[in-house]
């Protein structure tokens, strides 16, 4: 008797037999299709026998789905990575370094005779030294800008562009010069600064720390205003590396004022007034970044100005026909360690215009 794999007839002959053929199950020979059962399901017997030919979709679950998972582990990522690195900014490493209060030196330029005066602004700078000064800001040039080894050529040209900036707000800028606001000069300091500057306009003082026109140009609003709003102004600026986390602008400028009495007509006449500053600026990378700068030194010679008057607060200009009043400057204490030394100069002939 067969197998139960074997032909109904037996195995045919001539066909290897056993289990020894690798083959026998896949060879079929025409006894065995014939002897084969087939059967057909109908309809109703294929779709109550077999599954659905759509699949059902499982069920949803409930909670995030996974894709929304991802993205809020992504957002946490992104805002830790930004907190580290704004508490391991690199550039917060030169705040280790505190900026140094500013020094200053004011010193006023008694005339010699009479200031001389016209009603012609324009001509009272055709006949003195100011005649070839440009206008404004178009006096305060840039130098050729090169790379450092520590600060690349942006950064350079923004401590240039910066110290500039400062220039103009504290020497040009008409509300300033009138003292009618400090604002536009004290947001360009460095934040550790303005302490020192606020104290110097709450309670000024010639002790060569708190003197406002130590940090700006202003003059007495009751004595005296602008004639002529075209400031004359030449100088330079210059940048250098002091170390591998400073940049140092030195400013030097001289810068002529058209004035006249406060509150006089268009017949009045105007005279001259001089201020020469040289200012040194000291930049850490914060500075460069933040468009700020640390003032650290101010030097200013100003005329005409009388010696007896208190130079500090404002500075109060001798105007055409007026000549300096007899006095000398407040006395100088050598013992008192926290006192500056008071000065005054004599403003040569040869700076006043010729009329």
């Amino acid at each position: 008797m067969g197998g139960p794999g074997d032909p109904p007839e037996g195995t045919p002959e001539g066909a290897p037999g056993g289990g020894e053929d690798e083959y026998r199950s896949v060879v079929f020979d025409e006894s065995f299709v014939r002897a084969a059962r087939l059967q057909e399901y109908s309809a109703q017997e294929r779709m109550a026998d077999h599954a659905p030919a759509v699949r059902r979709r499982p069920p949803l679950h409930r909670g995030l789905p996974r894709q929304a998972l991802i993205l809020v582990l992504l957002i946490a990522l992104a805002f830790g990575t930004a907190v580290y690195m704004g508490v391991r900014h690199p550039y917060q490493s030169s705040k280790a370094q505190p900026v140094e209060p500013l020094r200053m030196t004011v010193i006023p330029l008694a005339p010699q005779a009479a200031v001389p005066g016209s009603t012609d602004p324009e001509a009272l700078y055709a006949h003195s030294p100011a005649a070839q000064f440009r206008v404004g800001a178009e006096g305060i040039t840039l130098p050729a800008v090169r790379r450092t080894v520590h600060f690349s050529e942006s950064q350079v040209v923004s401590a240039l562009t910066t110290a500039k900036d400062y220039v103009v707000e504290s020497s040009l800028d008409p509300s300033v010069l009138t003292g009618g606001t400090v604002r536009p000069v004290r947001v360009l300091l460095d934040p550790q600064q303005l302490d020192q500057f606020d104290l110097s306009f709450t309670h000024p003082a010639a002790d060569g720390r708190h003197a406002p026109t130590g940090w700006l140009v202003r003059f007495d609003p009751s004595r005296a205003q602008l004639a002529d709003r075209k400031i004359r102004v030449q100088g330079m600026l210059q940048a250098t590396e002091i170390n591998s986390d400073r940049l140092e602008v030195s400013a030097d400028h001289t810068l002529v004022y058209a004035l006249k009495p406060t509150g006089s007509d268009a017949k009045a006449k105007a005279s001259l007034f001089t201020v020469r500053r040289e200012l040194t600026f000291r930049f850490d990378r914060d500075d460069l970044r933040m468009r700020q700068v640390a003032l650290v030194a101010s030097y200013v010679q100003a005329g005409p100005l009388s010696c007896a008057d208190d130079s500090a607060n404002h500075l109060h200009p001798l105007l055409a026909g007026q000549t300096a009043k007899a006095g000398r400057p407040a006395g100088t204490d050598p013992y008192a360690t926290d006192s500056a030394t008071a000065l005054c100069g004599s403003l040569a002939t040869s700076a006043q215009p010729k009329t």
